[in-house]
C-alpha cells in the first residue's frame, strides 16, 4: 500500500476547505430544493365553518368529520414520479374560530415558514361574523410570521426567511400592476375559501353582491386567492381541492376566473384588480363621510354597516373550552356537574358551621 505523505494530507485538507467554501451556494440550493418536498398548510377560519370537511375531501379521506379539538395535525403524501421522493404536506387545523387564535404561534416556526401557507375558511352563511373572523385570525398568523422572519436566525433558516420576505410581493403582482403600491400582501401564500355556498346562494341578491365584492377586495388586498365552495357540490369541491393541492404539493393551479355573484367565485391570486372590483358597495351611505385610515378600513366600515358585527359576549365565554358544546362529553360533563353540586353544598355547610360557632370571649 503506497504511503501517503504529510504534504499530501495537508493538500487534501486545503482542497476540501476550498471545495466547501466554493460550494456553499450550491449547498443552500440543495437545502432549498429539499425543503420544497415538505410544505405546511395552516387551516383556520369560522367556527363550524367546514374546515375539517374541506381538509378531508382534499386528502381523499372518506370519513365523517369530527369537531376539531383546539389544534390538530395530519399529513398527506404525493408521489411525483417513479423512484423520486414523495412530497409531504403537513396540515394544521385550528378549531374554535377566533377564540383560540393565540395557538397560531405553534404551527408557524422558523423551520417551515419558507414553505408555509394559510387557508382561511369563512362561513358565508354567517356574514355578520365574517369580517371579525378574518381580521382576528389573519392578524394572529401575520404577527407570528413577521416575528419569525424579523427575528435572529442562523444558517439556512435565516437565508430562506430573508429570501421569502424579499420575494413575497413580486410573487403576487407584477411590477407594473397599478395596485401594487396599494395592497398589503400577506407574508405567506393565502387562500380564502367561502364555505356553505349552498346556503349563501339563497341570500338576497344585494347581500350576495356586498359579500362577494368585499371578499374579492380582501383577497386582492392580501394578495391571496379566493374560491367559494359547498360540501354538497362536487364541482366546487374539486376546484377547492386543486387550490389546496397547489399550496400543499406545488401542483399547477387553475387560472380560470369566475366573478359572477350568482355563481361560486373563483379568483386566483393576482388575477383581480381594484378597478374590476369597483368601489365599496353602498347606496345609502356617503363614503366621503366615513373617516377611514386606508382602503381596508373603508371597506370594513361599509361592510359592517350592512352586516353589523355580532356581540363579543359569546366569544368571551368560549375562552373556557369546558363551556363549548363542541367539546362536550356526556359522561364526564355529568360527573363534573355532580362534583360542582357537591362543592356548592360543602361551601354552604361550611358557611353555616362557621356562623354557628360561639367565639369565646
Amino acid at each position: 500500500m503506497p504511503k501517503i505523505s504529510t504534504d499530501t494530507l495537508w493538500e487534501l485538507a486545503a482542497l476540501e476547505v476550498r471545495s466547501r467554501e466554493n460550494g456553499a451556494g450550491d449547498e443552500d440550493t440543495d437545502q432549498q430544493d429539499q425543503s420544497l418536498h415538505e410544505r405546511t398548510v395552516f387551516f383556520t377560519g369560522s367556527k363550524s365553518g367546514g374546515k375539517t370537511t374541506i381538509l378531508l375531501r382534499c386528502l381523499d379521506r372518506d370519513e365523517p368529520p369530527k369537531p376539531t379539538l383546539a389544534l390538530e395535525y395530519t399529513f398527506g403524501r404525493r408521489a411525483r414520479g417513479h423512484n423520486t421522493p414523495k412530497d409531504i404536506a403537513h396540515f394544521w387545523e385550528l378549531g374554535g374560530g377566533t377564540s383560540l387564535s393565540d395557538l397560531a404561534q405553534i404551527p408557524i416556526n422558523a423551520q417551515n415558514v419558507r414553505a408555509f401557507s394559510v387557508v382561511l375558511v369563512l362561513d358565508l352563511s354567517k356574514p355578520n361574523s365574517l369580517w371579525a373572523t378574518q381580521e382576528r385570525l389573519l392578524q394572529a398568523a401575520r404577527t407570528q410570521v413577521e416575528r419569525i422572519c424579523s427575528g435572529p436566525q442562523k444558517g439556512a433558516d435565516s437565508r430562506s426567511s430573508k429570501q421569502h420576505d424579499q420575494t413575497g410581493i413580486p410573487r403576487v403582482l407584477p411590477e407594473d400592476h397599478p395596485d401594487r403600491e396599494i395592497i398589503n400582501p400577506f407574508p405567506v401564500p393565502l387562500l380564502l375559501i367561502g364555505s356553505k355556498f349552498d346556503i349563501f346562494q339563497d341570500f338576497e341578491s344585494e347581500k350576495r353582491r356586498v359579500i362577494c365584492k368585499t371578499l374579492r377586495f380582501l383577497a386582492h388586498y392580501y394578495g391571496g386567492s379566493l374560491i367559494f365552495t359547498s360540501s354538497k357540490s362536487e364541482g366546487t369541491m374539486s376546484k377547492t381541492k386543486s387550490f389546496v393541492s397547489h399550496l400543499a404539493f406545488g401542483t399547477d393551479r387553475s387560472k380560470s376566473l369566475a366573478i359572477d355573484p350568482s355563481k361560486p367565485l373563483v379568483v386566483p391570486a393576482g388575477m383581480d384588480s381594484l378597478s374590476q372590483i369597483g368601489s365599496p358597495p353602498t347606496t345609502d351611505i356617503d363614503i366621503g363621510s366615513l373617516h377611514a385610515r386606508n382602503p381596508l378600513d373603508l371597506w370594513k366600515k361599509v361592510f359592517e354597516r350592512v352586516f353589523p358585527p355580532e356581540s363579543t359576549t359569546e366569544r368571551k365565554q368560549l375562552k373556557d373550552p369546558a363551556k363549548d358544546l363542541q367539546y362536550s362529553e356526556p359522561l364526564i360533563d355529568s360527573m363534573r356537574a355532580q362534583k360542582d353540586q357537591e362543592l356548592d353544598q360543602y361551601k354552604r355547610d361550611a358557611t353555616k358551621s362557621w356562623k354557628g360557632l360561639e367565639l369565646e370571649t
